[in-house]
């Protein structure tokens, strides 16, 4: 009753005067705790309520940026919490590799609210519950059979690819004679078909079925449609686009917080389409699940299970596992529900096919803008695969033998790593760089500047896969640790030798068949960052190599 007494004997210039107290006395304590902060390193001075998010135009140049400005090891706020930059490689291995390094993330409302935090593997922060998963994704991706399918999938597919470019060249190149099969030309949007590429190859391998994502796209594109039932097609161009959007828009859940999402209202506006996005593509997932289980309930006993990852998932810890995981808790030994089957399915299939599609169409940027490293891996292909036969015979011993097609693939991922930043955070008191951290301190690891830091790469802006491929040329030696390119220690990918294969059998395959060429050389490559470095637009002229 006594508060109600002085609310009511307020009038509007008292509540203007509380107002400008409160908000004068929160500015006045978050920059006191800002600038008595235990162990400050430089970094962009934050604002109240919204941290360092002014800052953000493009993530990925505030990031290097960060490094130029501020040095190795400098520190930002986002969501109310302070969070250490390291741009060093040899400064993250503290990190990476060190078990007691293990956490990711603490606790994020947002990446709750997005369905992900606790379930699978990179969210997930219980050691029991992500052991157990990164033990499953280890064994599922691993097996000689799901590599097989792999290499055999990728040849069906690029078969299928090829037939599509071949279609929209004929249709778009004026030519007396349509009936030579060689002489076409078409400029395309590189990036739109990779997509949809790596969606219906890591769909296939990773559930035994495919989106039909590339066959869509082509219907978008062409006046011919595509063999496949139209009901098959319909929406798989769609569902790569959505998956795309999905993946970048986790990392503004993880950096925007509740209150400005739900009541600032053009933050607001922002957020009600991701749900809806976010709610699409789990109904796609959940479809999958939902279909997969009740054929496999439908089957007999005694019949052979499939060997892919969704089936291995539903089929966990019942009487028709397909894979014996080991667990440091028997609690781990039970069916997962449904979410946590979906939960592993988006990380294995939208991580699969975002890191793939795009580092793809960075090689192939940097081979056309690079003539003599181009000519090297023509070379190299022509010498592995006989330059004579359109369908040659692969083999994973064959793929090995392409060391500098795997040299420009690192040298790429150096210089655009399809994942530009991870996280660390401190469980309990650590000790690093003659400082002591405190629990609770947020790491972020920095490899767009870690991957070009000159202390530790010789001409680090240019593109020369011979770093990796004759140490010798360079004063300094290189190893997987100076490059940020899979993670590190346990949380490393676990399908990082699957997308190499893949990575490695599609350059073959792209570039012993057709000439590939940037429409415009001097054009910068159109990308966007969210939780990864997305490429979103790469036009090229593609023709027979005759």
């Amino acid at each position: 009753m006594i508060i109600q007494k002085i609310i009511d004997s307020f009038g509007i210039t008292e509540f203007f005067i509380l107002f400008g107290l409160t908000l004068t006395t929160y500015i006045f304590t978050f920059y006191y705790n800002y600038l008595t902060r235990p162990n400050p390193f430089p970094g962009p001075l934050p604002l109240p309520f919204i941290g360092n998010l002014h800052n953000i135009v493009d993530i990925k140049l505030f990031y290097e940026q960060c490094q130029q400005k501020y040095g190795d090891i400098c520190e930002i706020m986002f969501n109310g919490c302070r969070c250490i930059i390291i741009s060093r490689s040899d400064y993250m291995e503290k990190f990476l590799y060190p078990t007691t390094y293990f956490m990711k993330i603490p606790y994020l409302q947002g990446i709750e609210e997005f369905g992900f935090y606790g379930r699978g593997m990179v969210f997930n922060n219980d050691y029991k519950s992500w052991y157990y998963h990164r033990q499953f994704f280890t064994q599922a991706l691993l097996t000689p059979k799901l590599m097989d399918t792999a290499i055999n999938s990728t040849k069906q597919l690029f078969e299928e690819l090829s037939g599509y470019w071949q279609s929209l060249g004929m249709q778009n190149t004026l030519s007396n004679n349509k009936e030579d099969n060689n002489n076409w030309t078409l400029e395309t949007d590189f990036s739109a078909w990779l997509h949809g590429f790596a969606n219906d190859l890591v769909s296939i391998v990773i559930t035994g079925e495919r989106t039909y994502a590339i066959a869509s796209y082509y219907n978008t594109q062409s006046i011919i449609k595509s063999e496949h039932a139209g009901a098959l097609v319909s929406d798989g161009n769609k569902f790569v686009n959505a998956a795309v959007k999905f993946i970048n828009d986790i990392a503004f859940y993880m950096f925007v917080g509740p209150f400005m999402r739900h009541y600032v209202p053009i933050i607001r506006n922002m957020t009600i389409p991701m749900l809806k996005n976010r709610d699409y593509v789990f109904e796609r997932f959940d479809m999958m699940v939902k279909n997969r289980r009740k054929m496999i309930d439908e089957l007999p006993t005694d019949t052979e299970m499939k060997s892919d990852m969704l089936t291995s998932l539903i089929t966990a810890n019942t009487p028709r596992n397909t894979i014996k995981v080991k667990t440091v808790d028997d609690e781990m030994l039970k069916p997962m529900d449904d979410k946590q089957i979906r939960t592993n399915l988006v990380e294995a299939i939208l991580g699969g096919t975002d890191t793939t599609s795009n580092l793809f169409c960075y090689m192939t940027y940097y081979v056309c803008k690079h003539p003599h490293a181009k000519q090297k891996m023509l070379l190299e292909i022509d010498s592995v695969f006989s330059k004579l036969s359109k369908k040659f015979s692969v083999s994973q011993e064959d793929i090995s033998k392409l060391k500098y097609c795997k040299a420009i693939i690192k040298e790429t991922n150096r210089l655009i790593p399809t994942a530009f930043m991870t996280t660390r955070y401190i469980g309990e008191e650590r000790e690093f760089s003659g400082y002591k951290w405190p629990a609770g301190t947020q790491l972020h690891l920095n490899f767009i500047a870690a991957n070009k830091h000159p202390k530790i790469w010789t001409n680090p802006e240019i593109f020369d896969p011979d770093r990796f491929y004759d140490d010798n040329k360079y004063s300094l030696k290189f190893n997987d640790k100076n490059l940020m390119m899979f993670g590190g220690s346990q949380r490393i990918c676990p399908g990082r030798k699957l997308a190499m294969t893949e990575l490695l059998l599609l350059m073959a395959l792209v570039f012993k068949n057709y000439n590939v060429e940037l429409v415009n050389k001097n054009e910068p490559i159109k990308i966007k960052t969210g939780l990864t470095i997305n490429c979103e637009e790469l036009k090229v002229k593609i023709s027979p190599r005759i």
